[in-house]
């Protein structure tokens, strides 16, 4: 296990970049605050229906861009004709590195997504993120995801995302979404995939699993002073948007 004296222990990290009701999450403009403001970004990643790597968190287009439209249906080009809140462009992963450039460190999920194997995402991200000068982390829901990029990258802290909230939908459905939910809930594959570090859903704290977790843990999504104030009572960092942490 890697340790962890990095960005991860340091500052807390902001959730979709600083964003508000003027500024989108996940956009370049949201990202640039965080910069400004001097904190890490949190932001997420998954691929087009022509598997190119975008920026975007949501299964479907819809809360964003008005779309209804599922973002596996959709090409890079579709994609680049939507506007997030009618304000902004959604960005490339490419884009989204080269607007960074290394000024502040990255916490980069990889968005479960139905039929994209470990290895194939993993393989995307990895070469997307080859020669990329500054400081990044991964995680992800999916364990099989973070054990694939573990296996490819072993210099780079990845963990675990984690709730005790997710149901049905959030599953995909089917027969399994009952076995899907305890195995993220109870943090089961962590003895396979040996995340770095666990990020976990506050409101979800105190638990065993996270509880008896050895490395590091992470509290999302923190919206407040006393949000943050409960969550620090079970994590080392917090995920937040909605309001400026000390840092």
């Amino acid at each position: 296990m890697l340790l962890m004296e990095n960005f991860l222990i340091t500052k807390p990290i902001a959730h979709r970049g600083l964003h508000d009701e003027s500024i989108p999450e996940n956009s370049l403009p949201a990202f640039e605050e965080a910069i400004k403001h001097g904190f890490p970004i949190e932001t997420d990643v998954r691929f087009t229906k022509d598997k190119r790597l975008i920026i975007f968190h949501d299964d479907t287009l819809a809360r964003m861009t008005g779309d209804g439209r599922a973002v596996s249906d959709c090409t890079l080009e579709e994609m680049q004709t939507l506007l997030l809140d009618g304000k902004e462009h959604i960005p490339t992963f490419e884009e989204f590195l080269h607007c960074i450039a290394g000024r502040t460190p990255l916490l980069i999920e990889i968005k479960n997504m139905n039929g994209v194997k470990g290895e194939e995402i993993a393989s995307a991200l990895s070469r997307a993120l080859e020669g990329y000068a500054g400081e990044y982390a991964i995680q992800s829901f999916q364990p099989l995801y973070v054990k694939a990029y573990k296996k490819l990258c072993p210099h780079i802290p990845c963990g675990v995302l984690a709730t005790a909230q997710a149901g049905k939908e959030a599953f995909g459905g089917g027969p399994f979404w009952r076995i899907k939910a305890y195995i993220v809930r109870n943090l089961t594959l962590n003895f396979t995939v040996k995340p770095d570090f666990v990020s976990y859903c506050f409101a979800d704290l105190p638990r065993r699993c996270v509880a008896r977790f050895k490395g590091f843990r992470l509290g999302w999504t923190v919206r407040s002073e006393e949000d943050e104030t409960q969550a620090r009572r079970f994590v080392d960092n917090i995920i937040f948007e909605g309001y400026l942490p000390e840092k």
